[in-house]
């Protein structure tokens, strides 16, 4: 079965959804697989319409903004990580920073990676008709085989 897989996670109930298909793949082998909670804090865009001291505030601002992200992954993996471990998961977390999707790809193209396993939509909800545009492009991106959850219809 599969050694390792990625999970990508943006800290939304939606992303979320592919734990319990994640937690049986894990299991089917005879020896489980490891689980790799990845998470991207983005940069912080910002639009600046002034120079000088505009400049240095908006720059403080993005800077504070990845802190906080920063801080809030590190609290929800660690959390995450526990939950998973709990059920008798072999766990590792990985926290980068940049663009998720790109960041997703990079990760998987440059480490040992059997299945990739996400929602289809994260924290952006529901913005695309079939998939969320980073989950989309992760699917356009690599040959890994790719676990898509979906939301339930009510």
């Amino acid at each position: 079965m599969y050694k390792k897989i990625l999970v990508p996670v943006d800290g939304s109930g939606l992303a979320e959804l592919v734990l319990p298909h994640v937690e049986m793949l894990a299991k089917a082998g005879v020896k489980p697989a490891e689980v790799v909670l990845l998470m991207v804090c983005e940069p912080a865009r910002m639009v600046v319409g002034g120079y000088g001291e505009a400049i240095a505030q908006g720059v403080l601002i993005a800077e504070q903004a990845a802190e906080e992200c920063k801080v809030e992954s590190e609290k929800y993996l660690a959390a995450m990580e526990e939950r998973l471990k709990g059920k008798g998961l072999k766990v590792r977390t990985v926290l980068l920073e940049g663009d998720a999707a790109g960041e997703i790809l990079n990760y998987a193209a440059n480490n040992p990676i059997d299945l990739i396993a996400m929602g289809s939509h994260g924290r952006s909800g529901i913005r695309r008709w079939a998939y969320g545009s980073v989950t989309s492009k992760v699917l356009r991106g690599i040959s890994t085989p790719i676990l898509v959850v979906t939301p339930e219809k009510k």
